[in-house]
């Protein structure tokens, strides 16, 4: 069974999910994948069409290039139809991308209605409609990052990694943090202090964020609510695997205040380098919290605060760990034999049966 994959073979710059996903393929059998390229989506021979983050096929630098992109889209769902090869999509994201052209929502909509078969990333995720919906469970990156040093944790560090976007919440996270400061901090940075959980005083507080900000405006905007606060250390860069595995395992607590979680690499990351997080309560983390037993994943209700912060580690610290995170079902061989099954399923539905 040979699948075209929706994204292309050079190695990917952050998260490695496509690397591992054809990892596990690879090593559950049965399937072949191709990389994508315009060539072989319109003219070359496969059985399916796994697509992830379709509205990357319609980006381009120049709008003459996107205007082609637009149209070899088009012919690559009219292909797909003529020739009745089925589509899988994973479902990374649940809605449409923003600040995109109505060209392009209508291109997608209309991708969204040529799915034969959808992947889910976990089971909490609602997939909207009747398309029939397979669970595969995002993988663990314990094996990417095995060969990075790691760094003992820095009492009282709080840490968030990973590209750093408006949705993600380092500007809540930053003021929130700055609640915590104690009486000479906020004289010095004009915070107003939160109280302080179980005896953890400002003094023992550090944030660090790491990775490299969407628009310079952005940027901006984070270092403001920062406000001089000596305590936050700041890095806006390019985030390399051995530069990320130090920053995240020198934290006693990983913070990713998403305002929407819903798969989340960042929180996987975390957990596959024994790093305890903090996230928003949702049912995804719940069950996530379930899933790798106590003491990994820590909650907070509503706003993200100062209180919120000190809180979290006060828990942490009263109650730890006392085993690793359980990720098991995350194997990405495991993983790789039931998108398998996904597979075959698209082609029963699509009247293209293979035993």
């Amino acid at each position: 069974m040979v699948v075209l994959q929706s994204f292309p073979g050079r190695a990917p710059v952050g998260n490695p999910y496509r690397v591992l996903l054809v990892e596990g393929l690879t090593g559950a059998g049965g399937v072949t994948v191709v990389h994508f390229d315009w060539r072989t989506a319109l003219l070359g021979r496969y059985d399916v069409f796994h697509v992830h983050w379709p509205e990357t096929l319609l980006g381009a630098r120049t709008p003459v290039r996107k205007l082609v992109r637009q149209l070899q889209f088009a012919l690559l769902l009219l292909r797909l139809r003529l020739a009745r090869i089925p589509v899988v999509r994973t479902v990374h994201n649940l809605e449409l991308p923003q600040g995109i052209s109505r060209r392009e929502a209508l291109l997608l909509r209309l991708a969204q209605r040529a799915e034969t078969v959808r992947v889910r990333l976990n089971s909490s995720t609602d997939v909207a409609g009747d398309t029939p919906v397979h669970t595969v469970l995002h993988g663990h990156y314990r094996d990417w990052f095995a060969d990075h040093p790691q760094r003992p944790a820095i009492p009282g560090r709080l840490v968030f990694f990973g590209l750093v976007r408006r949705y993600k919440g380092v500007e809540a996270l930053v003021r929130a943090f700055r609640q915590t400061a104690g009486p000479a901090d906020s004289a010095a940075t004009g915070a107003t202090p939160a109280g302080m959980a179980a005896g953890i005083g400002a003094e023992q507080l550090s944030l660090q964020v790491v990775g490299n900000p969407s628009t310079a405006e952005l940027a901006d905007s984070i270092r403001a609510a920062a406000g001089g606060d000596r305590r936050i250390q700041l890095d806006f860069d390019f985030v390399t695997d051995a530069d990320l595995v130090a920053a995240v395992t020198a934290a006693e607590l990983v913070v990713l205040p998403y305002r929407e979680m819903h798969n989340s690499a960042g929180v996987l990351t975390a957990l596959s380098l024994d790093r305890p997080v903090l996230v928003p309560d949702n049912l995804v983390n719940r069950r996530l919290a379930d899933e790798v037993g106590p003491g990994w994943v820590h909650r907070y209700q509503g706003a993200l605060t100062g209180a919120a912060l000190t809180a979290a580690l006060a828990e942490l610290r009263s109650d730890p760990p006392t085993a690793p995170p359980n990720l098991d079902q995350r194997d990405w061989v495991v993983g790789g034999g039931q998108h398998r099954l996904a597979y075959l399923d698209a082609l029963a539905r699509a009247g293209r049966g293979r035993s």
